[in-house]
């Protein structure tokens, strides 16, 4: 796939919230993109179990298994997905060189 990058500071989070959520082994990282936003476009993240060869791409990075519908790789094709922990903000952050535009909160962008 690698239509998205994974550091390891996101993968480190993501295996602290699946082990704090207990999640089955077959649970994956789905990032999608969604239409919506003040920009046009959202990132979202969430944890899921199904799975399809015909609409969707994996990946395994930093013993984390991402998975991003063939849609979404269209626009997520070279961002990295990182986390951050700092006083000045907390959360994760996509890094997106597809996006012409972006909004002030970061969590929406225009392609």
């Amino acid at each position: 796939m690698a239509a998205l990058n994974l550091t390891e500071r996101a993968a480190e989070e993501i295996k602290r919230v699946q082990e704090q959520q207990q999640f089955t082994d077959d649970t994956f990282l789905r990032v999608k993109i969604t239409a919506g936003g003040c920009s046009g476009f959202s990132y979202s993240l969430g944890f899921d179990q199904e799975f399809s060869a015909d609409k969707d791409d994996s990946d395994e990075q930093h013993g984390i298994k991402v998975v991003v519908d063939k849609k979404s790789s269209l626009y997520l094709d070279g961002t990295t997905l990182d986390y951050y922990d700092g006083l000045d903000k907390r959360g994760f952050h996509f890094e997106n060189p597809n996006a012409t535009k972006t909004c002030g909160c970061g969590s929406s962008f225009q392609a």
